[in-house]
Protein backbone atom coordinates (compact mmCIF):
# COMPACT_ATOMS: atom_id res chain seq x y z
CA UNK A 1 0.00 0.00 0.00
CA UNK A 2 1.36 3.39 -0.91
CA UNK A 3 1.50 6.27 1.54
CA UNK A 4 0.99 9.31 -0.65
CA UNK A 5 -0.34 12.52 0.87
CA UNK A 6 -3.85 13.37 -0.21
CA UNK A 7 -5.76 16.55 0.52
CA UNK A 8 -6.20 15.52 4.13
CA UNK A 9 -2.63 16.20 5.21
CA UNK A 10 -1.26 19.64 5.95
CA UNK A 11 2.04 20.47 4.27
CA UNK A 12 4.26 22.80 6.25
CA UNK A 13 6.84 24.64 4.10
CA UNK A 14 10.34 23.25 4.57
CA UNK A 15 9.14 20.11 6.37
CA UNK A 16 9.58 16.64 4.87
CA UNK A 17 6.08 15.48 3.83
CA UNK A 18 7.08 11.98 4.97
CA UNK A 19 7.77 13.14 8.53
CA UNK A 20 5.63 11.34 11.09
CA UNK A 21 4.73 13.55 14.06
CA UNK A 22 5.17 11.68 17.34
CA UNK A 23 2.67 13.00 19.88
CA UNK A 24 3.40 11.65 23.36
CA UNK A 25 0.50 11.57 25.80
CA UNK A 26 2.17 9.74 28.70
CA UNK A 27 1.60 12.72 30.99
CA UNK A 28 -2.10 12.98 30.10
CA UNK A 29 -3.63 9.69 28.98
CA UNK A 30 -0.82 7.66 30.54
CA UNK A 31 -1.39 9.27 33.93
CA UNK A 32 -5.05 8.22 33.72
CA UNK A 33 -3.92 4.63 34.36
CA UNK A 34 -5.48 3.42 37.62
CA UNK A 35 -3.30 4.23 40.62
CA UNK A 36 -0.98 6.72 38.90
CA UNK A 37 -0.79 10.24 40.28
CA UNK A 38 2.26 12.26 39.31
CA UNK A 39 3.13 15.52 40.99
CA UNK A 40 4.42 18.55 39.06
CA UNK A 41 8.10 17.73 39.69
CA UNK A 42 7.67 14.14 38.47
CA UNK A 43 5.81 15.30 35.37
CA UNK A 44 8.58 17.79 34.64
CA UNK A 45 11.24 15.07 34.96
CA UNK A 46 9.40 12.84 32.49
CA UNK A 47 8.84 15.77 30.11
CA UNK A 48 12.56 16.54 30.10
CA UNK A 49 13.31 12.92 29.17
CA UNK A 50 10.67 12.99 26.43
CA UNK A 51 12.45 16.05 25.01
CA UNK A 52 15.68 14.01 24.97
CA UNK A 53 13.81 11.21 23.21
CA UNK A 54 12.92 13.72 20.50
CA UNK A 55 9.13 13.53 20.39
CA UNK A 56 7.41 16.32 18.45
CA UNK A 57 4.62 17.01 20.96
CA UNK A 58 4.18 16.46 24.69
CA UNK A 59 0.57 16.43 25.83
CA UNK A 60 1.34 17.66 29.32
CA UNK A 61 -2.10 17.29 30.88
CA UNK A 62 -5.69 18.45 31.18
CA UNK A 63 -5.37 21.93 32.75
CA UNK A 64 -9.01 22.34 33.76
CA UNK A 65 -9.06 19.01 35.61
CA UNK A 66 -7.36 20.39 38.74
CA UNK A 67 -5.11 23.16 39.97
CA UNK A 68 -2.26 20.65 40.22
CA UNK A 69 -2.68 19.62 36.59
CA UNK A 70 -2.79 23.27 35.52
CA UNK A 71 0.44 24.05 37.39
CA UNK A 72 2.18 20.99 35.94
CA UNK A 73 1.26 21.94 32.37
CA UNK A 74 2.30 25.54 32.99
CA UNK A 75 5.66 24.45 34.47
CA UNK A 76 6.41 22.18 31.50
CA UNK A 77 5.38 24.88 29.03
CA UNK A 78 7.67 27.43 30.66
CA UNK A 79 10.72 25.18 31.02
CA UNK A 80 10.76 22.25 28.58
CA UNK A 81 8.73 24.22 26.05
CA UNK A 82 11.43 26.87 25.74
CA UNK A 83 14.51 24.67 25.43
CA UNK A 84 16.47 24.60 22.16
CA UNK A 85 14.78 22.26 19.64
CA UNK A 86 12.04 21.70 22.23
CA UNK A 87 8.92 19.71 21.47
CA UNK A 88 5.68 21.65 21.27
CA UNK A 89 3.60 21.49 24.46
CA UNK A 90 -0.07 20.53 24.23
CA UNK A 91 -2.98 20.66 26.66
CA UNK A 92 -6.31 18.86 26.46
CA UNK A 93 -9.61 20.78 26.59
CA UNK A 94 -13.30 20.14 26.27
CA UNK A 95 -15.20 22.35 23.83
CA UNK A 96 -16.40 24.69 26.60
CA UNK A 97 -14.95 28.16 26.06
CA UNK A 98 -13.89 28.46 29.71
CA UNK A 99 -11.97 25.16 29.39
CA UNK A 100 -10.26 26.33 26.21
CA UNK A 101 -9.23 29.62 27.83
CA UNK A 102 -7.90 27.82 30.92
CA UNK A 103 -5.91 25.46 28.70
CA UNK A 104 -4.33 28.38 26.84
CA UNK A 105 -3.48 30.13 30.09
CA UNK A 106 -1.40 27.09 31.08
CA UNK A 107 0.28 26.78 27.67
CA UNK A 108 0.84 30.36 26.59
CA UNK A 109 4.46 30.64 27.78
CA UNK A 110 5.67 27.77 25.58
CA UNK A 111 7.54 28.62 22.39
CA UNK A 112 5.16 26.29 20.53
CA UNK A 113 1.77 25.45 21.99
CA UNK A 114 -1.19 23.37 20.84
CA UNK A 115 -4.72 23.19 22.20
CA UNK A 116 -6.32 19.78 21.81
CA UNK A 117 -10.12 20.07 21.77
CA UNK A 118 -12.35 17.01 22.04
CA UNK A 119 -16.01 16.03 22.27
CA UNK A 120 -17.72 12.64 22.23
CA UNK A 121 -19.49 11.60 19.03
CA UNK A 122 -20.58 7.96 19.51
CA UNK A 123 -24.26 7.20 20.25
CA UNK A 124 -23.25 5.59 23.54
CA UNK A 125 -21.39 8.69 24.74
CA UNK A 126 -23.90 11.21 23.39
CA UNK A 127 -26.86 9.47 25.01
CA UNK A 128 -25.38 8.48 28.37
CA UNK A 129 -22.76 11.19 28.98
CA UNK A 130 -23.35 14.34 26.95
CA UNK A 131 -27.14 14.26 26.70
CA UNK A 132 -26.72 16.09 23.36
CA UNK A 133 -28.13 15.77 19.86
CA UNK A 134 -25.95 15.51 16.77
CA UNK A 135 -26.69 19.13 15.90
CA UNK A 136 -25.57 20.25 19.37
CA UNK A 137 -22.33 18.27 19.09
CA UNK A 138 -21.54 19.89 15.74
CA UNK A 139 -22.28 23.33 17.17
CA UNK A 140 -20.03 22.66 20.19
CA UNK A 141 -17.27 21.45 17.87
CA UNK A 142 -17.36 24.66 15.85
CA UNK A 143 -17.38 26.96 18.88
CA UNK A 144 -14.66 25.07 20.79
CA UNK A 145 -12.26 24.85 17.85
CA UNK A 146 -12.92 28.48 16.87
CA UNK A 147 -12.14 29.62 20.42
CA UNK A 148 -8.90 27.61 20.45
CA UNK A 149 -7.92 29.10 17.10
CA UNK A 150 -8.22 32.59 18.61
CA UNK A 151 -5.33 31.64 20.88
CA UNK A 152 -3.08 29.60 18.57
CA UNK A 153 -2.90 28.47 14.95
CA UNK A 154 -2.04 24.92 16.14
CA UNK A 155 -5.35 23.29 17.08
CA UNK A 156 -6.12 19.58 17.27
CA UNK A 157 -9.62 18.14 17.31
CA UNK A 158 -10.73 14.67 18.43
CA UNK A 159 -14.17 13.05 18.05
CA UNK A 160 -14.03 10.84 21.14
CA UNK A 161 -15.00 7.18 20.54
CA UNK A 162 -14.62 7.69 16.81
CA UNK A 163 -14.54 3.99 15.92
CA UNK A 164 -18.07 3.52 17.31
CA UNK A 165 -19.41 6.70 15.71
CA UNK A 166 -21.67 6.46 12.62
CA UNK A 167 -19.38 7.27 9.70
CA UNK A 168 -21.53 9.93 8.03
CA UNK A 169 -21.93 11.84 11.28
CA UNK A 170 -18.22 11.64 12.09
CA UNK A 171 -17.33 13.01 8.65
CA UNK A 172 -19.74 15.90 9.28
CA UNK A 173 -18.15 16.64 12.66
CA UNK A 174 -14.61 16.47 11.24
CA UNK A 175 -15.52 18.81 8.38
CA UNK A 176 -16.98 21.28 10.88
CA UNK A 177 -13.74 21.14 12.90
CA UNK A 178 -11.61 21.83 9.80
CA UNK A 179 -13.88 24.70 8.77
CA UNK A 180 -13.50 26.17 12.27
CA UNK A 181 -9.71 26.06 12.04
CA UNK A 182 -8.48 22.65 13.25
CA UNK A 183 -5.06 21.83 11.80
CA UNK A 184 -4.89 18.25 13.13
CA UNK A 185 -7.73 15.73 13.07
CA UNK A 186 -7.16 12.94 15.55
CA UNK A 187 -9.17 9.71 15.23
CA UNK A 188 -9.40 8.12 18.69
CA UNK A 189 -10.10 4.42 19.06
CA UNK A 190 -11.11 5.35 22.59
CA UNK A 191 -12.29 1.91 23.73
CA UNK A 192 -9.91 -0.22 21.64
CA UNK A 193 -12.68 -1.36 19.29
CA UNK A 194 -10.69 -1.12 16.07
CA UNK A 195 -9.25 -3.93 13.95
CA UNK A 196 -6.14 -3.02 11.89
CA UNK A 197 -7.52 -3.44 8.35
CA UNK A 198 -10.78 -1.75 9.31
CA UNK A 199 -9.03 1.12 11.10
CA UNK A 200 -6.70 1.64 8.16
CA UNK A 201 -9.67 1.76 5.79
CA UNK A 202 -11.31 4.35 8.07
CA UNK A 203 -8.24 6.59 7.88
CA UNK A 204 -8.19 6.29 4.08
CA UNK A 205 -11.89 7.12 3.85
CA UNK A 206 -11.53 10.23 6.03
CA UNK A 207 -8.62 11.46 3.90
CA UNK A 208 -10.74 11.13 0.77
CA UNK A 209 -13.97 12.57 2.15
CA UNK A 210 -12.85 15.45 4.40
CA UNK A 211 -11.23 18.23 2.36
CA UNK A 212 -8.96 20.80 3.90
CA UNK A 213 -5.50 21.59 5.14
CA UNK A 214 -4.82 19.29 8.12
CA UNK A 215 -2.76 16.41 9.50
CA UNK A 216 -4.56 13.14 10.18
CA UNK A 217 -3.68 11.46 13.49
CA UNK A 218 -4.25 8.15 15.30
CA UNK A 219 -4.96 7.54 18.99
CA UNK A 220 -5.39 3.82 19.63
CA UNK A 221 -6.19 1.97 22.86
CA UNK A 222 -5.14 -1.58 23.64
CA UNK A 223 -8.32 -3.25 24.92
CA UNK A 224 -7.94 -6.02 22.31
CA UNK A 225 -4.14 -5.88 22.30
CA UNK A 226 -4.17 -4.15 18.91
CA UNK A 227 -3.16 -0.56 19.72
CA UNK A 228 0.23 -0.71 18.02
CA UNK A 229 -1.13 -2.70 15.07
CA UNK A 230 -3.99 -0.23 14.54
CA UNK A 231 -1.60 2.71 14.79
CA UNK A 232 0.68 1.24 12.14
CA UNK A 233 -2.30 0.50 9.91
CA UNK A 234 -3.25 4.16 10.24
CA UNK A 235 0.26 5.28 9.27
CA UNK A 236 0.26 2.98 6.27
CA UNK A 237 -3.09 4.46 5.26
CA UNK A 238 -1.72 7.99 5.36
CA UNK A 239 -1.95 9.27 8.95
CA UNK A 240 1.01 11.51 9.71
CA UNK A 241 0.68 11.82 13.48
CA UNK A 242 0.63 9.02 16.06
CA UNK A 243 -0.45 9.47 19.68
CA UNK A 244 1.48 7.14 21.94
CA UNK A 245 2.58 6.53 25.54
CA UNK A 246 5.85 5.30 27.02
CA UNK A 247 5.48 1.62 28.03
CA UNK A 248 1.97 1.62 26.53
CA UNK A 249 0.45 3.25 29.62
CA UNK A 250 -3.08 4.62 29.57
CA UNK A 251 -6.70 4.03 30.46
CA UNK A 252 -7.64 0.38 31.09
CA UNK A 253 -5.31 -1.76 28.92
CA UNK A 254 -3.33 1.28 27.81
CA UNK A 255 -2.39 3.08 24.60
CA UNK A 256 -0.14 2.31 21.66
CA UNK A 257 3.43 2.09 23.01
CA UNK A 258 5.85 4.78 21.84
CA UNK A 259 8.77 2.37 21.67
CA UNK A 260 6.86 -0.26 19.67
CA UNK A 261 5.50 2.11 17.05
CA UNK A 262 8.80 3.90 16.50
CA UNK A 263 10.85 0.71 16.24
CA UNK A 264 8.36 -0.94 13.90
CA UNK A 265 8.81 2.00 11.54
CA UNK A 266 12.59 1.81 11.96
CA UNK A 267 12.86 -1.95 11.36
CA UNK A 268 10.32 -2.19 8.51
CA UNK A 269 10.87 0.82 6.21
CA UNK A 270 9.76 -1.40 3.34
CA UNK A 271 6.21 -1.21 4.73
CA UNK A 272 6.36 2.54 5.39
CA UNK A 273 8.41 4.01 2.52
CA UNK A 274 9.59 7.54 3.14
CA UNK A 275 8.08 7.75 6.64
CA UNK A 276 10.55 9.04 9.24
CA UNK A 277 10.55 10.34 12.83
CA UNK A 278 12.91 12.53 14.85
CA UNK A 279 13.00 10.10 17.78
CA UNK A 280 16.41 9.33 19.29
CA UNK A 281 15.79 5.62 19.81
CA UNK A 282 18.80 5.12 22.08
CA UNK A 283 16.86 7.09 24.73
CA UNK A 284 13.85 4.75 24.70
CA UNK A 285 15.03 2.33 27.40
CA UNK A 286 15.94 5.21 29.71
CA UNK A 287 12.51 6.77 29.22
CA UNK A 288 10.90 3.41 29.95
CA UNK A 289 12.81 2.97 33.21
CA UNK A 290 12.08 6.53 34.34
CA UNK A 291 8.35 6.24 33.69
CA UNK A 292 8.19 2.84 35.39
CA UNK A 293 9.97 4.20 38.47
CA UNK A 294 7.89 7.36 38.84
CA UNK A 295 4.50 5.78 38.06
CA UNK A 296 5.07 2.59 40.04
CA UNK A 297 3.98 0.58 36.98
CA UNK A 298 6.65 -2.07 36.35
CA UNK A 299 7.47 -3.09 32.80
CA UNK A 300 6.50 -6.69 32.10
CA UNK A 301 9.55 -8.88 31.53
CA UNK A 302 8.53 -9.83 27.99
CA UNK A 303 7.53 -6.30 26.93
CA UNK A 304 8.62 -5.58 23.36
CA UNK A 305 11.70 -3.36 22.90
CA UNK A 306 12.15 -2.27 26.55
CA UNK A 307 11.32 -5.40 28.59
CA UNK A 308 13.97 -7.19 30.63
CA UNK A 309 13.72 -10.25 28.39
CA UNK A 310 13.54 -8.37 25.08
CA UNK A 311 17.14 -9.37 24.27
CA UNK A 312 17.57 -12.37 26.57
CA UNK A 313 17.97 -15.93 25.29
CA UNK A 314 17.67 -19.20 27.23
CA UNK A 315 16.84 -21.71 24.49
CA UNK A 316 19.97 -23.57 23.42
CA UNK A 317 19.23 -23.19 19.70
CA UNK A 318 18.66 -19.43 20.09
CA UNK A 319 21.78 -19.06 22.23
CA UNK A 320 23.91 -20.85 19.65
CA UNK A 321 22.54 -18.59 16.94
CA UNK A 322 23.09 -15.22 18.67
CA UNK A 323 26.56 -16.27 19.82
CA UNK A 324 27.41 -16.88 16.18
CA UNK A 325 25.66 -13.73 14.90
CA UNK A 326 23.27 -11.37 16.65
CA UNK A 327 20.93 -11.06 13.67
CA UNK A 328 19.95 -14.75 13.81
CA UNK A 329 17.43 -14.11 16.59
CA UNK A 330 17.48 -10.33 17.19
CA UNK A 331 15.89 -7.99 14.65
CA UNK A 332 16.71 -4.92 16.75
CA UNK A 333 20.22 -3.86 17.72
CA UNK A 334 19.79 -3.55 21.48
CA UNK A 335 22.18 -0.60 21.67
CA UNK A 336 19.93 1.35 19.29
CA UNK A 337 17.22 1.49 21.98
CA UNK A 338 19.55 1.84 24.98
CA UNK A 339 19.40 -1.84 25.93
CA UNK A 340 22.04 -4.55 26.39
CA UNK A 341 21.91 -7.15 23.66
CA UNK A 342 22.69 -10.85 23.41
CA UNK A 343 21.93 -11.56 27.05
CA UNK A 344 22.57 -15.25 27.63
CA UNK A 345 20.47 -16.57 30.53
CA UNK A 346 21.50 -19.96 31.86
CA UNK A 347 18.60 -22.30 32.62
CA UNK A 348 17.29 -25.74 31.82
CA UNK A 349 16.82 -24.83 28.13
CA UNK A 350 20.40 -23.65 27.67
CA UNK A 351 22.77 -25.47 25.38
CA UNK A 352 26.42 -26.46 25.45
CA UNK A 353 27.58 -23.41 23.47
CA UNK A 354 26.07 -20.95 25.96
CA UNK A 355 27.48 -22.93 28.88
CA UNK A 356 30.98 -22.94 27.40
CA UNK A 357 30.70 -19.24 26.53
CA UNK A 358 29.76 -18.43 30.14
CA UNK A 359 32.74 -20.44 31.42
CA UNK A 360 35.08 -18.59 29.07
CA UNK A 361 33.83 -15.22 30.31
CA UNK A 362 34.53 -16.40 33.87
CA UNK A 363 38.10 -17.27 32.90
CA UNK A 364 37.50 -21.04 33.06
CA UNK A 365 38.53 -23.05 30.01
CA UNK A 366 37.14 -26.57 29.93
CA UNK A 367 36.93 -28.93 26.98
CA UNK A 368 36.44 -32.55 26.05
CA UNK A 369 35.33 -34.96 28.76
CA UNK A 370 35.69 -32.33 31.49
CA UNK A 371 33.29 -29.99 29.68
CA UNK A 372 30.86 -32.84 29.02
CA UNK A 373 30.85 -33.85 32.68
CA UNK A 374 30.42 -30.27 33.90
CA UNK A 375 27.61 -29.66 31.40
CA UNK A 376 25.80 -32.82 32.55
CA UNK A 377 25.99 -31.62 36.18
CA UNK A 378 24.75 -28.19 35.09
CA UNK A 379 21.67 -29.70 33.40
CA UNK A 380 20.90 -31.70 36.57
CA UNK A 381 21.04 -28.52 38.64
CA UNK A 382 19.01 -26.57 36.10
CA UNK A 383 16.09 -28.95 36.56
CA UNK A 384 15.96 -27.91 40.23
CA UNK A 385 16.76 -24.18 40.03
CA UNK A 386 15.04 -21.49 37.95
CA UNK A 387 18.19 -19.37 37.59
CA UNK A 388 21.77 -20.60 37.62
CA UNK A 389 24.30 -18.13 39.01
CA UNK A 390 27.99 -17.85 38.19
CA UNK A 391 28.74 -19.16 41.67
CA UNK A 392 26.69 -22.30 40.88
CA UNK A 393 28.56 -22.80 37.61
CA UNK A 394 31.91 -22.21 39.28
CA UNK A 395 31.16 -24.78 41.97
CA UNK A 396 30.07 -27.39 39.41
CA UNK A 397 33.14 -26.93 37.23
CA UNK A 398 35.51 -26.81 40.18
CA UNK A 399 34.26 -30.19 41.36
CA UNK A 400 34.41 -31.79 37.93
CA UNK A 401 37.86 -30.39 37.13
CA UNK A 402 39.23 -31.16 40.59
CA UNK A 403 40.17 -27.54 41.27
CA UNK A 404 40.72 -26.47 44.88
CA UNK A 405 38.89 -23.20 45.25
CA UNK A 406 39.60 -21.02 48.25
CA UNK A 407 37.34 -22.19 51.06
CA UNK A 408 34.81 -19.50 51.84
CA UNK A 409 33.51 -17.95 55.02
CA UNK A 410 30.48 -19.66 56.56
CA UNK A 411 27.81 -17.88 58.60
CA UNK A 412 27.50 -19.66 61.95
CA UNK A 413 25.24 -17.22 63.75
CA UNK A 414 23.78 -13.73 63.53
CA UNK A 415 22.28 -11.61 66.29
CA UNK A 416 20.74 -8.19 65.64
CA UNK A 417 18.94 -5.60 67.69
CA UNK A 418 17.26 -2.36 66.69
CA UNK A 419 14.12 -0.30 66.76
CA UNK A 420 13.06 3.30 67.20
CA UNK A 421 15.21 3.72 70.31
CA UNK A 422 18.97 3.16 70.36
CA UNK A 423 21.55 2.41 67.69
CA UNK A 424 20.99 -0.80 65.67
CA UNK A 425 23.66 -3.42 66.45
CA UNK A 426 24.71 -6.77 65.00
CA UNK A 427 27.01 -9.59 66.11
CA UNK A 428 28.19 -12.32 63.74
CA UNK A 429 30.10 -15.55 64.14
CA UNK A 430 31.78 -16.87 60.98
CA UNK A 431 33.90 -19.95 60.36
CA UNK A 432 36.65 -20.64 57.87
CA UNK A 433 38.89 -23.72 57.71
CA UNK A 434 37.86 -24.58 61.25
CA UNK A 435 38.57 -21.15 62.72
CA UNK A 436 35.90 -19.04 64.41
CA UNK A 437 35.72 -15.35 63.57
CA UNK A 438 33.55 -12.99 65.60
CA UNK A 439 32.72 -9.31 65.26
CA UNK A 440 30.12 -6.78 66.35
CA UNK A 441 29.18 -3.46 64.77
CA UNK A 442 26.64 -0.67 64.74
CA UNK A 443 24.92 0.74 61.66
CA UNK A 444 22.21 2.95 60.21
CA UNK A 445 19.89 -0.05 60.40
CA UNK A 446 20.07 -3.72 61.27
CA UNK A 447 21.08 -4.68 57.72
CA UNK A 448 23.85 -2.07 57.66
CA UNK A 449 25.03 -3.25 61.08
CA UNK A 450 25.10 -6.91 59.96
CA UNK A 451 27.12 -6.09 56.84
CA UNK A 452 29.55 -3.95 58.86
CA UNK A 453 30.08 -6.81 61.31
CA UNK A 454 30.80 -9.22 58.45
CA UNK A 455 33.25 -6.74 56.95
CA UNK A 456 35.11 -6.55 60.27
CA UNK A 457 35.14 -10.31 60.78
CA UNK A 458 36.40 -11.14 57.25
CA UNK A 459 38.70 -8.09 56.99
CA UNK A 460 37.70 -7.88 53.33
CA UNK A 461 37.17 -4.24 52.42
CA UNK A 462 34.72 -3.39 49.67
CA UNK A 463 32.09 -0.85 48.67
CA UNK A 464 28.41 -1.75 48.50
CA UNK A 465 27.17 -0.47 45.11
CA UNK A 466 23.93 -2.38 44.68
CA UNK A 467 21.20 -3.77 46.92
CA UNK A 468 17.92 -5.31 45.84
CA UNK A 469 15.32 -7.22 47.84
CA UNK A 470 12.29 -9.06 46.48
CA UNK A 471 9.78 -11.63 47.63
CA UNK A 472 10.16 -15.17 46.34
CA UNK A 473 6.69 -16.25 47.44
CA UNK A 474 3.55 -14.63 48.82
CA UNK A 475 2.15 -14.59 52.34
CA UNK A 476 3.51 -13.71 55.76
CA UNK A 477 6.09 -16.50 55.53
CA UNK A 478 7.42 -15.27 52.19
CA UNK A 479 11.08 -15.79 51.43
CA UNK A 480 13.10 -12.62 51.09
CA UNK A 481 15.50 -12.79 48.13
CA UNK A 482 18.37 -10.31 48.44
CA UNK A 483 21.03 -9.56 45.83
CA UNK A 484 23.96 -7.29 46.66
CA UNK A 485 26.79 -6.02 44.51
CA UNK A 486 30.22 -5.13 45.89
CA UNK A 487 33.16 -3.35 44.30
CA UNK A 488 36.81 -3.65 45.33
CA UNK A 489 40.07 -3.22 43.38
CA UNK A 490 38.09 -2.54 40.17
CA UNK A 491 36.31 -5.88 40.60
CA UNK A 492 32.52 -6.03 40.77
CA UNK A 493 30.92 -9.10 42.32
CA UNK A 494 27.42 -10.02 43.37
CA UNK A 495 25.98 -12.29 46.02
CA UNK A 496 22.56 -13.69 46.75
CA UNK A 497 20.87 -14.70 50.00
CA UNK A 498 17.45 -16.15 50.73
CA UNK A 499 15.68 -16.33 54.07
CA UNK A 500 12.32 -15.66 55.69
CA UNK A 501 14.24 -12.96 57.65
CA UNK A 502 15.29 -10.16 55.34
CA UNK A 503 18.19 -9.18 57.64
CA UNK A 504 19.55 -12.72 57.53
CA UNK A 505 19.03 -12.87 53.75
CA UNK A 506 20.97 -9.61 53.41
CA UNK A 507 23.83 -10.91 55.58
CA UNK A 508 24.02 -14.13 53.56
CA UNK A 509 24.00 -12.19 50.28
CA UNK A 510 26.77 -9.89 51.51
CA UNK A 511 28.87 -12.84 52.69
CA UNK A 512 28.32 -14.66 49.38
CA UNK A 513 29.65 -11.61 47.53
CA UNK A 514 32.67 -11.44 49.87
CA UNK A 515 33.40 -15.14 49.21
CA UNK A 516 33.20 -14.56 45.48
CA UNK A 517 35.59 -11.62 45.77
CA UNK A 518 38.05 -13.78 47.73
CA UNK A 519 37.81 -16.59 45.16
CA UNK A 520 38.45 -14.25 42.21
CA UNK A 521 41.45 -12.68 43.92
CA UNK A 522 42.90 -16.14 44.68
CA UNK A 523 42.32 -17.28 41.11
CA UNK A 524 44.05 -14.19 39.75
CA UNK A 525 47.01 -14.76 42.08
CA UNK A 526 47.34 -18.37 40.89
CA UNK A 527 47.36 -17.22 37.28
CA UNK A 528 50.10 -14.69 38.00
CA UNK A 529 52.21 -17.43 39.61
CA UNK A 530 51.63 -19.79 36.67
CA UNK A 531 52.53 -17.11 34.12
CA UNK A 532 55.58 -15.95 36.08
CA UNK A 533 57.56 -12.73 35.70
Amino acid sequence: MTTNHGEGNRRTPGVDPGHLTVFDTTLRDGEQSPGISLDAAEKLEIAEQLARVGVDYIEAGFPVASQGDFEAVQSIARSVGNQPDAPAICGLSRTHMADVDRCWEALRDSAQARIHVFISTSPQHMEHMLKMTQAQVISETRSGVSRAREHTDDVEFSPQDATRTPLDFMLEVLSAAVDAGATTLNIPDTVGYGIPWDFGALIQHIRRQVPGDYILSTHCHNDLGLATANTLAGVQAGARQVEVCVNGLGERAGNAALEEVVMALRIRPDQFPGVTTTVHTEELARASRLVARLTGYPVQYNKAVVGRNAFAHESGIHQHGVLADRSTYEIIDAASVGQVGRQIVLGKHSGRHAFADTLAKMGIHAQGDALNAAFARFKELADRKVEITEADVEAIVAEELGQDLVEGFQLESLEVSGGTVGMPRARVVLSRTGDKLEAAAEGNGMIDAACSAIRQATRVQSKLIGFNVSSVTGGVDALGDVVVQLEADELKVSGRGVSTDVVEASARAYLAAVNRLVRIRARNERREVEIGP
